[in-house]
């Protein structure tokens, strides 16, 4: 059910700054939000201590994530006075509900009673800071254990703190790891303050069920055969770049180890890569385990698919004359006599055991020496070292022809694929082109029928229908210039009469004259004759082109 709160009010304890927060996380290595947890269970185990209550108590701690405020409270469960069972856990309905006009709280919510100050003595805050330590162990401890989980497998370089009769502490940064003697290499000893690798072999969670929290247990090694193939890593550049293959580790820590190497790349050999100029790359790796009177050595075994020579060659340095491979028994125990030289029985089993001990292991099969006599006497067939390799030989040839015809054939269908492709690619290309083309026809084609319709359309409103011919054409235009050639000179104004070309009449004759002779003009006809005759005179005709005015008796006629 929904908390609801009757008090708004939070309790009056000292404020959590987030400044502090971040400053504390960042001292242990851990997450805001981990400190603050710690110190929302600390307030919680403080408060429940100071109800005295034991762990029945239910109460509530929250600390605001921006303003740093504590809420600190009891809570408990709103239930009806007939079914009330613990008093310390629940609370009646009737009292939470007292005095409010309607009901805020109903049956099953949860009602919280805020610790108030004056009830926070100097006990509550001492136990608040056993608690805040003890919570903070646990949050540190759970953050190592996230760092150091994704780091299994892995090489570390740390520095020793201190030496005992048990084990030797080294610091590994924010954790400290025991290196227990049984882990070291040999009769190996180490100094405070010395640098040292080791290997992380597991970590295992702080919180185990049935037992009380602890930190996380990071087991680190130094005679494990990860620690060898970490150190051939890092020594070894076609091992780490993963041109040299490690197939199998046998390892007796201090005294002898067996490495089965394969090369994937055919140019290199994987033995010599391991070993070195003069064997100055292996002296690297050996140089590195340990500091005992006698060095740990180590045989580099060439890996063969053939069991027969990788058993053979596991066996090394001793020298081998066959080998008879059993059949497994019902356990599904794989077994092997190897066949060595009489003088070789002591170098293949090697001192203790170690040389065949360490084969059996890196080859999976139980081993049993058998010198040449006691094989021949027995009557143990075998086969020979010389027929192995042969074998293996005609069988790496056999895989290379293989390898050979499976690359031939993928670069076959590869170049059958990109040809195929190619000729898609072309097809596509070419329809394109012509796709490309019939549109541009059908572009043409169309700009041609416009052109031609254009045309027509031209063609039709300029077409003049013709009647008579050419020369009569060429008459007609003739004719019409030389009618508007007289018409103008026609029109054109009439020389001025000088008065010494006038004959003059004598007064007495004009006045006899006009006086027997009808008038042909009134007096005011007269007037208006001699104003018109006056702006004729006053008119300059130079500049008027009469041309114009020929149209306009041409088109009387």
């Amino acid at each position: 059910m929904p908390k609801k709160k009757i008090i708004e009010e939070e309790a009056k304890l000292p404020s959590c700054p987030p400044e502090i927060v971040k400053e504390l996380a960042a001292q242990k290595g851990v997450s805001p939000e981990a400190v603050y947890w710690a110190i929302e269970e600390a307030l919680k185990r403080a408060l429940i201590n100071n109800l005295k209550s034991g762990n029945d108590a239910d109460v509530v701690a929250k600390i605001d994530r921006i303003s740093g405020a504590i809420y600190v409270a009891q809570r408990k469960k709103v239930m009806m006075d007939k079914d009330i069972t613990d008093d310390f856990l629940e609370v009646s309905y009737e009292e939470v509900n007292r005095g409010l006009k309607e009901p805020l709280f109903k049956v099953g919510d949860y009602y919280d009673i805020p610790f108030p100050v004056e009830d926070m003595k100097r006990g509550f805050a001492m136990a608040v800071k056993y608690a805040l330590s003890a919570k903070m162990g646990e949050v540190e401890r759970a953050a190592l254990y996230d760092m150091y989980k994704d780091h299994i497998g892995e090489m570390a370089t740390g520095i020793v703190e201190r030496v005992d009769e048990r084990a030797v502490t080294i610091s590994l940064g924010r954790a400290s790891v025991a290196l227990s003697h049984k882990e070291m290499i040999g009769d190996e000893f180490f100094k405070v303050g010395e640098s040292v690798k080791v290997y992380i072999q597991e970590v295992q969670s702080p919180h185990e069920e049935g037992k009380p929290d602890r930190g996380p247990q990071i087991q680190v090694t130094r005679s494990s055969t990860g620690f060898l193939k970490r150190l051939f890593e890092l020594e070894i550049q076609e091992v780490y770049d993963g041109t040299v293959v490690i197939k199998g580790i046998a390892r007796h820590a201090g005294v002898r180890s067996k490495v089965a190497v394969y090369s994937n790349n055919e140019d290199v050999d994987p033995t010599g890569a391991c070993i070195g100029p003069g064997g100055s790359r292996i002296q690297k790796v050996v140089s590195q385990l340990g500091n005992s009177k006698e060095k740990e050595k180590i045989d580099i075994i060439p890996y063969s698919d053939s069991i027969g020579l990788y058993i053979a060659e596991s066996l090394r340095p001793a020298q081998v004359v066959g080998v008879a491979i059993e059949e497994e028994d019902e356990d599904g125990l794989k077994k092997a006599d190897v066949i060595v030289k009489d003088d070789q029985y002591a170098v293949a089993v090697g001192r203790k055991g170690s040389n065949v001990h360490l084969a059996s292991e890196l080859t999976g099969y139980k081993l049993d020496i058998v010198t040449e006599s006691d094989a021949l006497a027995d009557g143990i067939a075998f086969t020979p070292i010389e027929q192995l390799k042969a074998e293996a030989e005609t069988a790496a040839k056999e895989k290379e022809k293989a390898l050979y015809a499976e690359k031939s054939r993928k670069e076959a269908a590869k170049r059958a694929e990109e040809e195929a492709a190619k000729k898609a690619a072309e097809e596509n290309a070419k329809a394109l082109e012509e796709a490309k083309k019939a549109e541009e026809a059908k572009k043409a084609e169309e700009a041609a029928l416009k052109a031609k319709k254009e045309e027509e359309r031209v063609e039709e409103v300029v077409k003049v229908k013709t009647t008579t011919s050419l020369e009569s054409l060429e008459k007609e235009l003739e004719k019409a210039k030389e009618k508007k050639t007289v018409s103008t000179e026609k029109r054109k104004k009439p020389r001025k009469i000088t008065e010494e070309e006038v004959e003059h009449v004598k007064p007495s004759e004009a006045a006899t004259s006009a006086a027997t002779a009808l008038p042909i003009y009134s007096d005011e006809e007269l007037e208006e004759i001699e104003q018109e005759d006056s702006l004729d005179e006053d008119t300059d005709y130079s500049d008027i082109d009469l041309a114009d005015y020929d149209s306009y008796y041409d088109s009387e006629k």
